[in-house]
């Protein structure tokens, strides 16, 4: 059994939660102000892009080593126009950035929290989260936990391909914010 620490408690962190829960899995919540205790092996990132670096910077030390989960997608949600990284990088890759010596792995973002509760897309194609790391222990870890939890994972390789997932993303929450597709939809892999 793996220990899970979720900072965010919204929509996307209640279902993360749930599907770790589900896997047999401790899940503890932290928030701003950090956690109540000693962080799991996993601490999942589950806040807006804007909030990653105040979270870094107040828990650089503790989040030495761990497994840690980004799940943002950076979009700028004034305009709706345009990813918040510089080109040719991603949320994650300038996370890794930042914690150097933590084990680093993009996933949860090209899901919306209704598809992960459900583990189905439109309620009727399973779920798949798509993993990308330079880390493939702490990415297999991750699957693993995931795939406890009911969900199916694929590999989308180095942590480089977190820009697509992040593309991903921003197309999917713009399609749902311009009512193209509900919130309880988003793209399905069919293997």
């Amino acid at each position: 059994m793996a220990t899970i620490t979720i900072f965010g408690q919204g929509n996307m962190g209640q279902a993360i939660a749930g599907v770790f829960q589900a896997g047999g899995h401790s899940v503890d919540f932290a928030g701003k102000e950090g956690p109540r205790g000693e962080l799991g092996q996993v601490v999942v990132l589950a806040v807006p892009y804007g909030a990653v670096a105040g979270i870094v910077t107040a828990n650089k030390e503790a989040l030495k080593g761990k497994i840690i989960v980004d799940i943002s997608n950076p979009v700028n949600f004034e305009t709706m126009d345009e990813l918040l990284v510089p080109a040719g990088t991603s949320a994650a890759e300038e996370l890794a950035k930042l914690l150097p010596e933590a084990r680093i792995v993009k996933a949860f973002n090209t899901n919306f929290a209704a598809t992960l509760a459900s583990q189905k897309v439109a309620e009727e194609v399973p779920a798949v989260v798509e993993l990308a790391s330079d880390d493939e222990e702490a990415k297999g870890h991750l699957a693993a936990y995931i795939q406890a939890g009911g969900l199916q994972t694929v590999d989308a390789g180095a942590l480089k391909r977190a820009r697509e997932l992040e593309a991903m993303g921003f197309l999917q929450i713009t399609l749902a914010m311009r009512e193209e597709i509900s919130w309880t939809a988003g793209f399905a892999l069919m293997k």
